[in-house]
């Protein structure tokens, strides 16, 4: 039986992210990774619960109260890579529904040894004398900031008090050098996500006219998610017509859509944990203007550009870097200054900034803005997304393009190729 939406991965993936993990450990250590918290949300109601992506990657297990051990050195064979999972009872199954059973959570994950939560921390204290280092595993994402005690923390805190003289050492470094690099299942799961988001942005395209909602296109896309099996929004979507498409992460989602405005729409599906991530820009009566038109196809050119600038090699900081210069010549393009004006520009103040101030590109994976090191060159395999957007206020015109671009040497794979782009196929799907 299937536990969730989407088709379960196969565990021969977490087997092998297991054993990449381990083999990256110093000798004599132990490493404990939690599941999310299960957050409260008013009174006695919780949010939906998602998964920990680094558990998610390590074991396929999209449970809450879920632990993962791996002590490659344990001196008791069976326990040298442990799976704890939530005990279920008659009143669980009637109240939550079914949980993972132990043989379930054992094909899941590829883990011979499932036990109940419950024995956790006898089975640490077994093994964690026989060691010399333990490995934490902190949201060590450089963009993420957060006042809240989760559980790693709690558990690192924990640690710290009873095992004084244990070496701790850091998961984040490791985990973010693995999920930089995607494995071909995984690129697969994120072209699901991808095929269900466009399924998505063509539905929109035959529904969007002056008059309607933000938030009724917002229903039109979960409903096209929901029923493709996706498990919802892989982050909250942007839908922005007008002023508010010139406003980054706008998703108040409440106005009516207007003739003769822009319609900025960034939205993606989450199939199986993987995010895709996608903007497109329409003309909310269906014929772009002339100088939306311009500007939507000088956002355009800088997209190109920066697909091909994606390669192995280049860091994330200055492929954004190469990017903004190609944005600079589009910008001087379309009149918002002049050569004379960049010559003379503050250098710690460019002038492309006041109407491109975000960067080019992001990780993507399991999270939509997952993590790498985005000061280190490059690896084969990585995903990026390719998103440059101008935004000029003054003519209520935000345009932004943004795909999923999986890099290789061999030639980068746009995740998003059928998704149409064009001005031209824009209109032409918009009045068919």
């Amino acid at each position: 039986m299937n536990l969730k939406k989407y088709e379960m991965i196969a565990s021969e993936l977490f087997e092998f992210n297991r054993k990449n993990y381990s083999n990256l450990l110093k000798a004599n250590s132990i490493s404990i990774f939690h599941s999310a918290d299960q957050m409260p949300r008013v009174g006695d109601g919780t949010h939906k619960f998602r998964q920990n992506s680094d558990l998610f990657y390590l074991t396929g297990i999209d449970q809450e109260e879920s632990i993962l051990l791996l002590c490659p050195s344990s001196p008791i064979p069976k326990y040298r890579e442990v799976l704890f999972i939530r005990q279920t009872n008659e009143t669980i199954a009637v109240w939550e529904g079914r949980k993972y059973t132990i043989e379930e959570a054992r094909k899941q994950s590829g883990i011979e040894t499932v036990i109940w939560h419950s024995q956790f921390n006898q089975i640490v204290e077994t093994l964690i004398n026989h060691v010399e280092n333990i490995y934490i595993n902190l949201n060590e994402n450089d963009r993420a900031s957060s006042d809240i005690a989760y559980k790693d923390l709690r558990f690192a805190n924990d640690c710290k008090i009873k095992f004084p003289l244990h070496h701790f050492e850091r998961s984040g470094p490791i985990m973010a050098k693995l999920r930089t690099v995607k494995h071909s299942t995984e690129v697969m799961m994120l072209q699901k996500a991808c095929d269900i988001t466009e399924k998505a942005f063509r539905r929109v395209l035959s529904f969007v006219k002056p008059g309607v909602t933000e938030y009724e296109i917002e229903a039109e896309i979960i409903h096209e998610f929901i029923r493709n099996r996706a498990t919802g929004h892989a982050y909250d979507p942007i839908i922005a017509a007008g002023l508010s498409s010139c406003v980054l992460h706008y998703n108040d989602n409440n106005k009516a859509c207007n003739d003769g405005e822009v319609l900025l729409m960034d939205f993606g599906a989450e199939y199986g944990n993987y995010c895709a991530d996608l903007t497109r820009t329409i003309p909310v009566n269906g014929l772009f203007t002339s100088r939306q038109k311009q500007v939507y196809n000088a956002c355009l050119n800088v997209h190109r550009a920066a697909f091909n600038i994606m390669q192995p090699g280049i860091t994330l900081a200055d492929l954004n870097d190469e990017v903004a210069k190609v944005m600079e010549g589009e910008l001087i393009g379309l009149g918002l200054f002049s050569k004379q004006d960049v010559a003379n520009q503050d250098p710690n103040q460019p002038l492309f900034k006041k109407y491109f101030m975000h960067g080019n590109s992001h990780f993507l994976g399991l999270d939509v803005h997952d993590i790498g090191n985005r000061y280190e060159k490059l690896p084969e395999g990585v995903v990026l997304t390719n998103e440059p957007g101008i935004y000029i206020p003054a003519e209520n015109i935000g345009i932004r393009i943004e795909n999923d671009v999986w890099v290789s040497s061999n030639g980068n794979v746009d995740l998003m190729r059928n998704i149409p782009i064009e001005v031209e196929e824009i209109e032409a799907l918009m009045n068919g």
